[in-house]
């Protein structure tokens, strides 16, 4: 929501507080768009990672896949937040924010589960060239996407769109862990891509308090 302080000045002339109010509902708008491109793409890329992963046993692969559909999820609730009469609603800011965090938590108790199941039935994770692809794209393009709304969220004051810059990042950072898992795999080292798995499911936890606190990264 707009920063209220700017509102509240009586020093603030009408025109300042429009051309803020502009600003603002630009920069809303900007992580709008920013939300519909990132849906487009997970879509894509969850698909074809779920895929690769089940093939493959790789947990960490397929906790990735699983966290692009939670990040789906979060660019869902951005899109929700900053459309119609919720623009300039602090109670539709508060809940989009819990939302991330829930969207957060969905994704550690089934990466944790699927570890233990994989290592109990002696499964080892193969390679996929298809999944390598697709998180070398996500390697890429990722961090820009996720940088872009910490940015726009710092300006806008939204935990909500900034727990979905964070979750931006941590699809990049676990895309490459599912890189460097497939890599140990391939000399013998299977243990790396579940231990990515199980980091992932941690720093999911911890970055669902963050959201949940409705903490914004100023960057």
């Amino acid at each position: 929501m707009p920063d209220q302080r700017a509102y509240a000045h009586p020093a603030v002339h009408h025109e300042d507080r429009r051309e803020n109010w502009q600003d603002w509902l630009g920069d809303a708008r900007r992580a709008r768009g920013l939300s519909a491109v990132t849906l487009g793409w997970l879509g894509a890329e969850s698909a074809i990672g779920i895929w690769s992963g089940l093939a493959a046993h790789s947990v960490a692969l397929l906790g990735w896949a699983l966290c692009s559909l939670v990040e789906a999820l979060a660019s869902l609730i951005v899109i929700w937040r900053f459309t119609g009469a919720r623009l300039g609603s602090a109670h539709a800011e508060r809940t989009a924010a819990r939302a991330v965090a829930v969207s957060f938590w969905l994704l550690a108790p089934y990466l944790v589960l699927h570890v233990a199941h994989d290592l109990s039935q002696g499964y080892r994770s193969g390679t996929s060239l298809v999944g390598v692809v697709v998180a070398a794209v996500s390697l890429v393009t990722m961090p820009a996407l996720g940088v872009a709304k910490l940015r726009v969220a710092a300006r806008l004051g939204s935990p909500a769109t900034a727990g979905e810059g964070v979750q931006n990042l941590l699809c990049a950072v676990t895309a490459a862990g599912v890189l460097a898992g497939l890599a140990f795999t391939a000399i013998g080292w299977w243990w790396v891509d579940p231990a990515v798995a199980l980091v992932l499911a941690g720093v999911a936890v911890h970055e669902g308090r963050r959201a949940w606190s409705g903490h914004v990264c100023h960057h």
